[in-house]
């Protein structure tokens, strides 16, 4: 059974940067694309970013297109969201998610097979 784990959430200034991590256990890593979606409070679940199996597609938001960074380490089985130029809009709970690798570079939350727990970041004004 997959699981998934983030971390790296907590409390920013706005413009400060967070990285996040979430790290993936129970099946092959690369046999997933693995999205970002964040959810904020009174809000519903949205997309946030999504990268290929390989790393070679990447899709974002356009919230947050040129500040926030995907990348993953497959030896090491976990995907990163970089963040960068924080605004009190980011604040939110953020969840990972993966995807089977034949469905591309998927927005929609219903194409994620495997959920995380989620991290709670905040970006104070």
């Amino acid at each position: 059974q997959v699981q998934l784990v983030e971390s790296g959430g907590g409390l920013v200034q706005a413009g400060g940067s967070l990285r996040l991590s979430c790290a993936h256990s129970g099946g092959t890593f690369s046999y997933y694309a693995m999205g970002w979606f964040r959810q904020a409070p009174g809000k519903e679940r949205e997309f946030v970013a999504v990268i290929s199996w390989s790393g070679g597609g990447t899709d974002y938001a356009d919230s947050v297109k040129g500040r926030f960074t995907i990348f993953r380490d497959n030896a090491k089985n976990t995907v990163y969201l970089q963040m960068s130029s924080l605004k009190p809009e980011d604040t939110a709970v953020y969840y990972c998610a993966a995807a089977p690798s034949r469905r591309g570079v998927p927005r929609g939350e219903l194409q994620y097979n495997y959920w995380g727990q989620g991290t709670q970041v905040t970006v104070s004004s």
